[in-house]
């Protein structure tokens, strides 16, 4: 029975966001295509860290302007054949990156992993939104976040095992590429799952005069929605945070702790098994609770406060690291709850757009945070790392709450 007249099953439902949560999870991997390598890439080319540091910038750039264009295209042309070019993009970036026989080289892998990581988003989101169905549309987004950590986590086990396995950094990047055929695979073939043109709005418009008003809108009348842009700060900030962790958690608390990086390197293993583990619990709450930007800001708050503490140093070394990576629970908590406020911000018909844009702070965060962090770590700023990013999670607190409370007001007003 076709899914617009009927509420598709729990089968159905698990098969889309499993599918959904594959893909998510392998453009995760490939933000990592080329730095497990980069002790490999220096040893064979000489090349500095600050020149294969503009590798990330590359992809990142490019990511960010590709994505808040995306959004257009899937809202245009249909998610599914843009997930499958994005994948065939990151096959052709492995594949790149393998062949390469100098710094261009890698420059043209990194462009192509950023074209490739674009649609992403608006992909993942429209299908998410059109195929599950509302009740379990909170479990949805919980499993996309879940997959996108161990994708982070998975590559550098990948690539770096492979290249240490091999004695070959190439076999890993071409190895990379053909990761990215084999998902791409499995996406064709089931592809009748990912079809966002058979399945129904979970937020559609009413119908009558407010359903024909969003038909006549201008397809960019949504860049004049504050909201819009309160997501796209909610994700440059906490991106920020996260950014701070990822690249600069280790060796801060290597200098204030006295402890070996072997073991400081495990906070952001465990920042991230925690985060995953918290966006679990945050599937169920995000179907429970009403005024989501309240989760969201006790959540974050909450790991603000943590890494707080440890930025004091008043801590044991080993305390002090297993609180930093307790503060991933918090924002894997708030995660769902993100994406659902996200959603119910969004005007109707308009998702892909939408999720393009406001994600597209995702990549700013990134781009813009690593060397204003790295400046600070470079200084002997140890604690501001931490101070740094629990202040990104607070100023992304209070985007999510007026986020949260112009979707309250325009709730009030349609009932």
């Amino acid at each position: 029975m076709p899914m617009t007249t009927a509420a598709p099953t729990l089968r159905q439902d698990a098969r889309t966001i499993g599918l959904i949560g594959l893909a998510h999870g392998s453009s995760h991997f490939f933000h990592l295509l080329l730095p497990p390598l980069f002790p490999f890439l220096i040893a064979e080319f000489g090349y500095s860290y600050s020149e294969l540091g503009l590798l990330v910038s590359v992809f990142f750039v490019v990511s960010g302007v590709g994505q808040a264009l995306s959004g257009f295209l899937v809202d245009r042309v249909g998610a599914r054949p843009v997930l499958f070019a994005a994948l065939a993009s990151f096959a052709l970036a492995g594949l790149t990156a393998g062949s390469a026989s100098g710094y261009l080289g890698l420059v043209v892998a990194s462009v192509l992993a950023g074209l490739g990581n674009a649609p992403f988003h608006p992909v993942d989101f429209t299908i998410l939104n059109k195929r599950v169905s509302p009740a379990r549309l909170g479990h949805g987004f919980s499993v996309h976040g879940i997959s996108g950590n161990l994708g982070w986590a998975t590559a550098p086990l990948f690539m770096a095992g492979i290249a240490t396995a091999t004695g070959s950094w190439r076999m890993a990047c071409l190895s990379g590429g053909a990761l990215a055929l084999v998902v791409l695979a499995v996406m064709v073939w089931n592809r009748d799952a990912l079809d966002d043109r058979q399945g129904a709005w979970a937020h559609a418009p009413a119908k009558g005069a407010t359903g024909s008003a969003h038909a006549q809108e201008h397809p960019m009348a949504f860049l004049k929605l504050p909201a819009v842009w309160l997501c796209f700060s909610f994700f440059f900030w906490s991106t920020c945070s996260l950014s701070a962790i990822q690249s600069f958690a280790a060796p801060a608390l290597q200098r204030m702790y006295d402890m070996p990086l072997s073991l400081t390197s495990m906070v952001v293993t465990g920042y991230m098994l925690c985060s995953a583990v918290g966006m679990v619990i945050g599937g169920f709450l995000v179907g429970r609770v009403v005024r989501l930007e309240k989760t969201i800001s006790i959540c974050l708050m909450a790991s603000a406060a943590l890494l707080v503490l440890v930025g004091l140093g008043a801590l044991p070394g080993t305390v002090a690291l297993a609180v930093a990576a307790l503060a991933g629970m918090g924002v894997g908590i708030a995660g769902p709850s993100r994406d659902m406020l996200i959603k119910r911000a969004a005007p109707p018909g308009a998702t892909g757009r939408v999720y393009g844009t406001v994600y597209s702070g995702l990549d700013l965060g990134f781009s813009v945070a690593a060397p204003l962090f790295g400046v600070l770590l470079d200084r002997g700023q140890t604690a501001d790392i931490f101070y740094g990013s629990a202040l990104a999670l607070a100023l992304s607190v209070v985007s999510a709450a007026l986020v949260g409370g112009g979707v309250a007001r325009r709730q009030a007003q349609a009932a």
